[in-house]
């Protein structure tokens, strides 16, 4: 009668050994290093499932890369300081915003001034007049406010492709206004990005997150699929490219950038 127990004791801690999650040791010194250059401490009973959730995160960057040198993807990955969260976890904590398609704005539609010829790449960031990247999580910050004199104005255009932006911008330093909130929301993934942002599966609906779009440029050659917009996000200068992300542009309203778009009337 007493064995019964002890059996069943053994059989649970059994059970126990074979679901714990198998780490890989010539990683060790690797994680190690991402610890501490980005200086994260765990609790002893929290360090092992945040190494599995890291190394599982470290394999799918590693798989993306090798497909990028089979030229399957337009951007490649890296690890940053989001690589111990799983999608889910950084969803719940970086992304708040909720789009609402019946929301009805206060404001004017875009008139494009006539003979107006755009330039074929802007980038307020040479100018001076983009500030620092800020990080939300440190901050708590939801969205960040539109910075004053920057005027980066968009026109919606509804076609049988879905809406886009067209390249349109203007800069008047003479004319003050309100902080604003961040122009355009987008669908978002926590990893670091070198290249133009691209994917097919990226909804234009289903937005997530606010960001600042501060310019627009192309890779190469002024041709469709090497067109981008310069995104600045909230995350840290230790996401994406130093804190932004080339997004794609003029590809069907990518991840939604033009869903929800807004620009400071002066």
């Amino acid at each position: 009668m007493t064995m019964l127990p002890v059996a069943v004791l053994t059989l649970c801690l059994s059970s126990a050994v074979l679901s714990a999650p198998s780490l890989d040791p010539q990683l060790d010194q690797h994680w190690n290093l991402w610890k501490s250059w980005h200086s994260k401490n765990y609790h002893q009973r929290e360090e092992g499932w945040r190494r599995m959730v890291w190394e599982k995160n470290l394999k799918k960057i590693e798989l993306h890369n090798l497909e990028h040198s089979m030229g399957k993807h337009s951007y490649r990955l890296g690890m940053n300081h989001f690589g111990d969260m799983t999608h889910e976890e950084f969803k719940q904590i970086m992304n708040g915003y909720k789009h609402k398609a019946e929301r009805k704005f206060k404001g004017s539609l875009f008139l494009e001034p006539n003979f107006l010829e755009a330039p074929r790449s802007v980038d307020w960031r040479e100018k001076g007049y983009v500030t620092p990247v800020k990080d939300q999580v440190r901050r708590r910050l939801p969205l960040f406010l539109f910075p004053q004199f920057l005027l980066l104005m968009f026109q919606m255009e509804i076609n049988q492709s879905g809406s886009s932006l067209r390249n349109t911008a203007a800069l008047d330093p003479d004319h003050p206004y309100q902080p604003l909130l961040a122009p355009t929301c987008v669908q978002t993934a926590p990893g670091g990005f070198l290249g133009i942002y691209y994917e097919k599966e990226c909804s234009s609906e289903e937005l997530d997150h606010g960001v600042l779009a501060v310019g627009y440029g192309f890779q190469g050659e002024d041709v469709d699929g090497k067109k981008f917009w310069i995104v600045k996000n909230s995350w840290s200068e230790n996401w994406g490219d130093k804190g932004y992300i080339y997004m794609a542009k003029d590809r069907k309203n990518h991840c939604g950038i033009a869903t929800a778009a807004s620009y400071p009337l002066v």
